[in-house]
């Protein structure tokens, strides 16, 4: 099950190059979607002007070497690592998501461009890099849903409230998740095989489609926006950004304690304060 590829037997049913073409139409759905979400928000000429004023107003002119020094930094620590997230928990389960989906989606373009048939088989590593990905998803992103996101952990909300906000990451787990459960069913030559494939290509159909009503096209943001936050502090500008002493995690957890300790335990509701959770 784990080494069998489970997009070749579609050719039984399916045309070689169905898939391939769908996959394509996924890609074009995600470019023209984040292309449009980036002019209905304004969020390239935001930057740009941003980028702009913090250069003009900079205290300090930041050179050629130290500009790729912060890049490399930006690449290391905020894409790579997440460091933005000071929640150890809610770090590493966003890792597992970004990693596993980025492991599930390559392994499936090379499974279904390389090895699009039976008469191709692919090498045993690619579908157990499909699973592990596929697996690292499900429990990155389930982990998240129902035991770490801010409403729930921290304000008893309801695990099962949905809103709009949430249609990446429900979008993202319904796909990965019908995608594991079809291949298994496959795999097995069982009748539902079929049924749960056509949910499958639904959820994936929306996950990749409402790139313009979702968080998808955050991924794309928030490296520049990294970037530009770590300029802003080098050039001296820190424009609308948390100052360098709030920055320092010692500190920031000093300052929360300082706030927890002046702030009145009982808030008029007979109910003790407990200490605050920081996402």
């Amino acid at each position: 099950m784990f080494t069998n590829n489970p997009f070749a037997a579609l050719t039984e049913v399916l045309p070689a190059n169905a898939m391939q073409i769908y996959l394509a139409l996924m890609v074009l759905a995600v470019v023209t979607g984040t292309l449009f979400d980036i002019i209905h928000k304004g969020s390239a000429k935001f930057f740009f002007e941003s980028w702009r004023k913090s250069k003009s107003k900079g205290a300090v002119q930041v050179g050629g070497a130290e500009m790729v020094s912060i890049a490399v930094k930006t690449g290391l620590v905020d894409v790579l690592t997440s460091g933005e997230f000071c929640n150890a928990r809610r770090r590493i389960a966003h890792l597992l998501t970004m990693y596993g989906f980025v492991i599930y989606v390559i392994a499936t373009a090379i499974m279904v461009y390389a090895y699009p048939t039976s008469a191709s088989p692919a090498p045993a590593v690619l579908p157990l890099l499909w699973w592990i990905g596929g697996l690292m998803v499900c429990l990155g992103g389930y982990w998240f849903w129902f035991f770490i996101r801010v409403d729930v952990a921290a304000e008893g909300g309801s695990p099962f409230r949905v809103m709009r906000a949430d249609l990446f990451i429900l979008s993202l787990l319904a796909s990965v998740t019908l995608g594991l459960i079809w291949a298994f069913l496959q795999t097995k030559g069982s009748s539902g095989a079929g049924v749960v494939f056509g949910l499958y290509i639904g959820a994936t159909t929306v996950l990749f489609g409402s790139v313009p009503w979702s968080k998808f096209a955050h991924m794309f943001f928030k490296p520049a926006a990294a970037f530009e936050k770590r300029v802003s502090k080098a050039n001296g500008t820190a424009d609308n950004l948390p100052t360098q002493t709030r920055d320092d995690p010692e500190q920031q957890k000093r300052h929360s304690m300082e706030l927890l300790r002046d702030a009145p335990m009982d808030m008029g509701l007979g109910i003790k304060r407990e200490a605050p959770r920081h996402y």
